[in-house]
């Protein structure tokens, strides 16, 4: 594929709507007083159900971003480039999940307090990518449809199970280990069932790189995601009831009972018909630099919103307490300046590096002769103490 056409813009684009959605979001259901929040209001349950769309699509299209970029290598195996980089991506994203938990006046205190332990998006992402790359190294001596073929065994699996393992606890486990597995201490995502997304995503992305070269791709593709939205949105309930009336088996009972799972994958297939229809519209390279920056807008918004490191974010301060009226404009400002800062970063992202690597070799170099004079005391007094106990000669 030529340089010009490797790229999804399209891609970029969901990751793009996917993110401003997640500011908004977070911001409104932090900030919005509790007697706004009406479920027999349109409005509100129009806001909410599209919220609700947001993460599906965002562990999606992540997992198949990376499988794109995967598989499109010639070299297989270990050989393979993204292997390493895929292993880094996804421990610094685990990485950074846990720093922007981290609360320095209790680092300070010697403290660590339970949320930092708490599971979250990056957290899922970074451990997905992993997974990603183990279902990848397992088949990599195998025929080609093995890979796409674990990818979506495994979505439907941990879809189709969520009955049984929701409401284990993992009690052996210790709380940092669990909360990868459970919500019960408060972790916001865990890998089950929400790496079924993010395989899913890397089974259409291998999907749309074995067709890449079809001149009816995008047709087809565009047909295939609209129908299967529609069909899991609107009667895969009553599909899974009519196939435990059928078999007896509960398990499809009880998945019809609670069937988000299933429903938002539907949601995330007609999203991707959407924009993939109106790909040929979707030129702003503002819109595109947003999609293809998105973990700095996450970190930005998760300083700004939550207060990391020092917990002074905006829900201490306005915590479920703003109206409609000020929370909208509010909300909207919030997303710009998020995505303007990160842009911004973007832009002079070398700069602000050597500005910062100049500054740390200004400060050594001001900080050395003290620290040689320490360490010359210092090596003085352990000297002595250690003449005192006899324990060195004269």
């Amino acid at each position: 594929m030529s340089s010009k056409t490797a790229r999804l813009f399209f891609i970029d684009a969901m990751r793009a709507w996917a993110i401003l959605m997640m500011l908004q979001g977070h911001f409104v259901d932090g900030l919005l007083e509790n007697s706004f929040r009406d479920p027999d209001s349109l409005i509100y349950t129009i806001w909410k159900y599209f919220r609700g769309i947001t993460a599906p699509v965002f562990f999606t299209v992540s997992g198949f971003i990376f499988t794109y970029l995967l598989i499109r290598v010639p070299e297989g195996g270990f050989n393979n480039p993204r292997i390493k980089k895929g292993i880094n991506r996804g421990l610094q994203l685990i990485i950074i999940g846990y720093l922007l938990r981290l609360n320095l006046f209790g680092l300070l205190n010697g403290k660590l307090y339970p949320s930092f332990f708490l599971v979250d998006v990056l957290h899922i992402i970074g451990l997905s990518i992993l997974g990603i790359i183990g279902l990848y190294l397992l088949s990599s001596k195998l025929k080609n449809y093995v890979f796409p073929s674990l990818l979506l065994v495994t979505s439907c699996l941990l879809f189709s199970f969520e009955p049984v393992y929701s409401d284990w606890t993992f009690q052996i486990l210790p709380d940092a280990f669990a909360n990868y597995f459970t919500r019960t201490n408060g972790s916001v995502f865990t890998i089950i069932p929400w790496f079924g997304y993010t395989a899913i995503g890397g089974f259409f992305s291998y999907l749309f790189t074995y067709y890449k070269n079809s001149q009816s791709l995008y047709p087809a593709a565009i047909s295939i995601a609209a129908l299967g939205g529609i069909l899991l949105i609107f009667y895969s309930s009553d599909m899974f009831l009519a196939v435990s009336s059928i078999t007896g088996i509960q398990l499809f009972e009880a998945i019809a009972s609670n069937n988000y799972l299933f429903i938002r994958l539907g949601d995330v297939l007609i999203a991707f018909a959407v924009f993939m229809f109106f790909r040929h519209f979707i030129t702003s390279r503002t819109v595109l630099k947003i999609g293809q920056n998105t973990l700095s807008i996450y970190v930005i918004h998760f300083v700004i919103l939550y207060g990391s490191f020092t917990g002074l974010g905006l829900y201490r301060f306005f915590y479920q307490s703003l109206s409609p009226a000020i929370l909208i404009p509010a909300a909207i400002t919030f997303m710009f300046v998020c995505s303007f800062l990160a842009l911004f970063y973007s832009r002079n992202e070398d700069q602000i590096k050597q500005g910062i690597g100049t500054a740390n070799t200004e400060l050594r170099s001001k900080l050395e002769p003290w620290a040689v004079s320490t360490q010359r005391i210092l090596k003085i007094a352990i000297y002595r103490i250690l003449r005192i106990l006899r324990l060195a000669k004269s």
